[in-house]
């Protein structure tokens, strides 16, 4: 007995260490996740010694609760129960509804996923095998006196698993087993053995419902993991905001700094003394020229009326500036000879002169008038036909 515990244990061992690396990666690992509950019906047939085959076949019923662990392993508790249809094994009859019942303790290896590895959902079709140990009860067997009978029992078979459904949610498996009773013929027989002669052979039909894990599924998945260069540029993204950041608090030290210089300096500024300003007003004389045009028609010296106002411009200005003087220069245009511009241009400037003394009463001697020939201070020939009269202090 103690060796058959030891290897049941050593065989979920060695099954959790095959897929730990891929645990790593998984999700819905959580203790509450992964669980499933079966319903199971079929049939259960004595073999050996004195029955043969199609003798004493009766229905049998079960229900089991699992816990899958990993992808390859799983461990639950399942019980079934043989309906009674005729005497137990043929020697009394009972008045139970059962005739006998096996609870086991069980654990199973998926060989698709142990040998062909875990896909991240389950295969449409799946090969478990199972394993387990129990305690068995039968009502009214071989005891004289037609008392039950208690045995230890243990279970061997395998389960073909169909997945169904998109999210993997059903399983409708078919599952042969042969039951032995290892405590042998009877309850006084101490040593363990597998005698087929004590042995019940199980084919049933099952379906089974696996409740939703935690990752929002109802099995194992793969996590999505990130590649090192997805990390190293997310390491780099978050050191660059940490620069970022010191040079932003070096700058908002030194704004604290600055304005702390300057409300210290508003405070001064608020505390001191008011100053007395004194205004120095400096007067200064600035000589002015003021200039004004007067123009003549071709070969005319005579001031035309649209002209006075220019004249009248001048005059003006000496009678309000008492000491101002004026300097009247005369030009005429390049048409003619030499001799007739130099006498046009002296009387243009002599005509402007008249108009002051006798029109607007300025004194002779504030006066200068001269001829200057043909004049070129302008492109166009026609606008050199002018008095130009410089007002002076």
């Amino acid at each position: 007995m103690k060796k058959l515990l030891l290897s049941a244990l050593c065989v979920a061992c060695l099954s959790g260490s095959m897929v730990a690396e891929n645990q790593k990666a998984l999700t819905g690992t959580k203790f509450r996740d992964n669980w499933s509950i079966g319903l199971n019906a079929g049939v259960t047939q004595t073999l050996g010694h004195p029955y043969s085959i199609g003798d004493n076949i009766r229905p049998i019923v079960g229900v089991d609760v699992y816990k899958q662990f990993t992808p390859v392993f799983k461990l639950g508790l399942g019980v079934d129960f043989g309906i009674n249809t005729s005497g137990v094994l043929g020697y009394r009859g009972t008045r139970t509804a059962f005739d006998s019942h096996n609870l086991s303790a069980i654990g199973g290896l998926n060989l698709m996923n142990l040998f062909g590895k875990y896909k991240g959902e389950p295969r449409l079709f799946e090969i478990e095998a199972i394993g387990g140990i129990g305690w068995g009860h039968i009502y009214g067997a071989y005891e004289a006196d037609g008392s039950d009978y208690n045995c230890m029992t243990t279970k061997l078979g395998l389960n073909l698993n169909f997945n169904l459904g998109e999210e993997k949610a059903w399983t409708l498996g078919i599952r042969p087993a042969i039951v032995y009773n290892i405590e042998g013929r009877n309850k006084y027989t101490q040593s363990v053995q597998f005698n087929s002669n004590q042995a019940n052979f199980e084919l049933t039909a099952g379906i089974a419902y696996h409740f939703k894990t935690s990752n929002g599924k109802h099995h194992f998945t793969y996590a999505d993991l990130y590649n090192q260069s997805q990390i190293d540029e997310l390491n780099g993204k978050i050191n660059q905001l940490r620069s970022d950041l010191t040079t932003k608090e070096g700058e908002l030290d030194s704004a604290n700094k600055r304005i702390n210089d300057l409300e210290k300096a508003l405070t001064d500024c608020q505390n001191r003394e008011p100053e007395k300003i004194v205004e120095t007003v400096v007067e200064t004389t600035v000589n002015k020229a003021m200039e004004s045009m007067v123009t003549f028609r071709q070969g005319r010296s005579t001031i035309d009326a649209s002209q006075r106002p220019n004249v009248e411009r001048v005059a003006t200005y000496m009678k309000n500036h008492k000491e101002a003087k004026v300097v009247i220069k005369g030009y005429a245009s390049p048409e003619g000879s030499a001799e007739v511009n130099a006498r046009i241009a002296n009387a243009r400037a002599n005509a402007v002169k008249d108009m002051l003394i006798k029109t607007y009463k300025i004194s002779a001697d504030r006066i200068v008038a001269e001829g200057q020939g043909v004049g070129d201070m302008f492109s166009e020939p026609d606008w050199n036909r002018v008095s130009i009269c410089t007002l002076e202090e």
